[in-house]
């Protein structure tokens, strides 16, 4: 499920969805925020442009609440029910995880949305010949 060619592995470790050889991203920290947008202009290993037209990622915003959701869903469930906080508390938790994790949602929103619509080729991690 996690091996190499999944949708999933391209996803979690931010590489090529094509050829899932090169991370597309200059910094792969996604805490080092001056530099958590930061791309490379194509793969070069398969040649895949990441800006697939003009404001491409504008749609991983949709992603990205999505994601935000879940993410506060899930410390609502830890804070709440399984410590046994107050609401106030369960908000806290949820405004804290919300912070801390921003920069991951925003790398893992790109993520999903350009695996969306670029599949994986086993021939596309070869180097193409001069």
């Amino acid at each position: 499920m996690f091996k190499k060619g999944s949708k999933l592995y391209s996803i979690l470790t931010g590489t090529c969805p094509r050829c899932q050889q090169e991370s597309m991203y200059i910094d792969k920290n996604p805490y080092h925020l001056s530099k958590v947008y930061k791309m490379h202009e194509k793969c070069s290993h398969c040649g895949l442009h990441y800006k697939i037209e003009p404001s491409f990622f504008y749609g991983a915003m949709y992603v990205s609440y999505g994601l935000g959701v879940a993410f506060s869903v899930a410390a609502f469930v830890i804070a709440y029910i399984l410590m046994g906080t107050s609401l106030k508390t369960s908000f806290f938790a949820i405004i804290g995880t919300l912070v801390v994790f921003m920069s991951v949602i925003m790398r893992l929103s790109r993520n999903i949305w350009i695996n969306f619509f670029v599949s994986y080729r086993k021939d596309a991690d070869k180097k193409p010949k001069p």
